[in-house]
């Protein structure tokens, strides 16, 4: 498989490990239909925070393997370091957003300046880019795992208990 095909094996193992936890959660492989105006369409499983530890914990291990598998090697490094590079000034002009914004340069994660949702109670970094390649994209998505395992780790950490979902009055 070489160096492209291992990584893509590894992202796939932790994609069905999230469809397993989705599918546990919401009785479906793909189309989950469980988010509802207002809440959910019923409770989580009485495992719910156990499963999702042991999916955090193997996630936080594939994104470390990720990362050792490409990170460091020359023909990703030669395929990928100044290849598409978009100054700061050209991704706002582009109207680009997120992790690819942020590979640029531009210091923007509204999750930080304009917290939503519970966002302002997580404690997480916001990577940025200096060169805006695909390399530096790469990267910063590698990092965005990261974080995004953070905040779940510290969501997790005050789930509350009882029912998550309204009951009809």
């Amino acid at each position: 498989t070489g160096v492209f095909g291992t990584p893509f094996i590894y992202a796939w193992r932790e994609r069905e490990a999230l469809i397993d936890l989705f599918e546990e959660v919401s009785g479906d492989r793909m189309m989950y239909a469980y988010f509802r105006p207002g809440g959910v369409a019923w409770d989580v499983p009485i495992n719910f925070v156990d499963r999702v530890k042991e999916v955090l914990k193997s996630s936080a291990q594939g994104i470390d393997d990720f990362d050792s598998l490409l990170s460091e090697n020359e023909i990703f490094l030669a395929r990928t370091q100044g290849v598409g590079a978009i100054s700061a000034e050209r991704a706002i002009a582009l109207g680009m957003s997120g992790p690819s914004l942020r590979a640029s340069g531009v210091d923007l994660d509204l999750r930080k300046d304009k917290p939503y949702s519970g966002y302002e109670k997580d404690d997480f970094d916001v990577p940025i880019g200096t060169r805006g390649d695909c390399y530096d994209r790469y990267l910063i998505r590698i990092e965005e795992v990261r974080q995004s395992l953070r905040i779940i780790e510290q969501v997790i950490s005050d789930f509350p208990d009882g029912a998550w979902y309204a009951e009809d009055a």
